[in-house]
């Protein structure tokens, strides 16, 4: 098999090493969106007390599945070192891209050899998706890493990719060392697990179908089942929190999830290139891996939908990411008979167009690293500025105190810079009071609610401040203000 022309294998490297580096650049600047707080709150709490860090998010001794072993090693190195925790999620930042993108070149690796198909895989796995802008985590298309590339999903869809690449050459018999393979490879599908539980479900998806699809056999599957074996005993170990205890999660966290289904063609129509790819594989081989793994992925985002489990649309990456490589593979490949190498031709024409299409839609990305002012009004319009933090309240607000604040970004940020907010900004399965905590915050910024209440609510929860926009202190006396900050908010002291 002859690897793709050198100039050909260059541009793909090229393009794919000028969209790293824009990320590595977004790294620098960090830009605030989504669950940002959430896990710079885990490394300060971590930072503060390795064994017994507590509820990441309110004053509560309680367990979080946001304790992973990736955010231990995070809160290690913020304990150690001294730097600051968004330094340190800076320097995870970049350990989560290095491990994602060599994951995707050695797992694209056990599919093609040609030189072209690692960086055309980055590039589909970025760009291939729709012309709607989705942002979650776990979702690793330009725009969403850029803003989630710090957080654990990331680390964990790398380790994905790796343990894919490492099982497939292993149940080839590429790796025969005995036990120690498939242990190793248990213990790493359960730090996966243990990382970001979504990506985890992802992980084995792809890991059932790169099994199946080689059709092994007894030794293998019985080494295999050793494997799992010491994986579910890690779980099962894992002191920061129950993993299996998840099982029995819903309420908010379906409710959460809704979104996942809406508009599925808008945002992804531009991988049904990768599902015709998938085809021409299927019509190959039956048991093609990527056939395999796109059918598991869509029959549990389809089996969740239909039941109602809106968090099972967290699988959708399954579906996604062998429809995305599938492509990158197929245009890679160059065969010597003139009417293929056209079909290569057109292949590589369409996966162009397509991917010029993506990556229009996701353009504002650059905003995050060229100040908007500078952007030419078309990529302005797509560029959605980040959210402000609450480092103006750090001179007041120490680490441990409790801040009363509205539900929202307020309760989401501020655990960031160590303080505990009286309501969670997240649903906490593992909090069992979490609806009253919501109910009080509910109560304390209504319009009727009395001095008397507010003052007993703010007693209640040992509450030292309050933030809100301007306006609160007449709600009652008992506060006084402190600081102001972006968007009309005050900070208030609680008066004892």
């Amino acid at each position: 098999m002859r690897t793709a022309p050198r100039p050909a294998a260059l541009a793909a490297q090229a393009a794919a090493a000028l969209v790293v580096l824009l990320l590595v650049l977004v790294i620098v600047r960090l830009p605030w969106a989504g669950d940002l707080g959430m896990h710079a709150a885990t490394v300060q709490r971590l930072r503060h007390d390795l064994v017994d860090p507590g509820n990441p998010l309110v004053d509560a001794d309680t367990p979080s599945p946001y304790y992973s072993p990736w955010m231990l090693v995070l809160g290690c190195v913020a304990r150690v070192s001294g730097l600051s925790v968004f330094v340190v999620l800076r320097l995870g930042a970049l350990a989560g891209l290095a491990l994602l993108l060599s994951g995707v070149w050695r797992y694209v690796r056990t599919l093609s050899g040609h030189r072209a198909a690692p960086a055309l895989a980055v590039l589909s796995l970025l760009f291939l998706w729709g012309t709607v802008l989705f942002n979650w985590s776990g979702f690793y298309g330009l725009n969403s890493l850029a803003l989630t590339v710090s957080y654990p999903s990331v680390f964990a869809l790398g380790l994905a990719f790796h343990l894919w690449a490492w099982l497939g050459r292993a149940v080839h018999g590429d790796s025969d060392r005995g036990w120690s393979v498939w242990l190793g490879l248990g213990a790493l599908w359960a730090v996966i697990l243990l990382c970001h539980q979504f990506s985890g479900v992802v992980a084995t998806l792809g890991a059932v179908a790169t099994v199946v699809a080689a059709r092994p056999g007894r030794v293998v599957w019985i080494r295999l089942g050793g494997g799992l074996v010491l994986g579910l005993v890690v779980l099962l170990l894992w002191p920061y929190y129950d993993f299996f205890s998840l099982f029995g999660a819903g309420g908010d966290l379906e409710s959460v999830h809704r979104p996942l289904y809406d508009d599925l063609v808008g945002r992804y129509w531009l991988v049904l290139l990768g599902v015709v790819a998938l085809g021409a594989r299927w019509w190959r081989d039956r048991w093609d891996p990527l056939v395999l793994f796109f059918v598991l992925g869509v029959v549990v985002v389809a089996v969740g939908g239909l039941s109602g489990h809106w968090s099972w649309g967290r699988a959708l990456p399954a579906a996604l990411i062998p429809a995305q490589v599938a492509v990158a593979v197929a245009v890679a490949v160059e065969v010597g008979e003139a009417g293929r190498r056209g079909a290569r031709v057109g292949w590589a024409c369409a996966l162009g167009a397509a991917l010029a299409v993506g990556a229009w839609t996701q353009v504002g990305t650059v905003g995050y690293v060229v100040r908007p002012g500078d952007l030419p009004e078309a990529v302005a319009e797509k560029y959605r500025r980040p959210w402000e933090g609450y480092h103006w309240m750090t001179p007041w607000v120490k680490y441990g105190d409790v801040v009363m604040a509205r539900a929202g970004r307020a309760a989401r940020q501020i655990p960031a810079y160590g303080a505990y907010t009286v309501a969670p900004g997240y649903p906490d399965f593992f909090l069992p009071d979490e609806g009253r905590r919501g109910a009080a915050v509910r109560r304390y910024f209504a319009e009727g609610t009395s001095g008397r209440e507010r003052g007993e609510i703010l007693r209640e929860y040992g509450v030292r401040w309050v933030v809100d926009t301007g306006g609160a202190d007449g709600r009652g006396a008992g506060l006084r203000e402190v600081a102001r900050g972006p968007g009309g908010q005050v900070l208030y002291a609680v008066v004892r």
